[in-house]
């Protein structure tokens, strides 16, 4: 299923692209409640790419990063800026 790369010495796994051959994959999820696999409690302290648990300090990615936030430009608003 996973193939090994080897380059410089060093055998590192591949990771397949395709959710459904990667496997589990633990991730924060915006809009929904959220358990620490750590601890098991739902306080985050959400950050642009991470949250981590308030209470045990385990970081998860989060799933949807760099879609919305202040700051962030589309060309949509070049649009409307000129």
């Amino acid at each position: 299923m996973f193939r090994t790369i080897e380059g410089s010495g060093a055998r590192k796994r591949h990771v397949p692209a395709d959710p459904a051959l990667r496997g589990f994959h633990v991730v924060y999820r915006r809009d929904e409640v959220n358990h620490c696999p750590g601890c098991g409690r739902t306080h985050w302290h959400i950050g642009r790419l991470s949250a981590e648990c308030g209470f045990c300090g385990t970081a998860l990615a989060l799933a949807e990063t760099g879609m919305t936030g202040t700051g962030l430009l589309h060309r949509s608003h070049f649009a409307e800026a000129a």
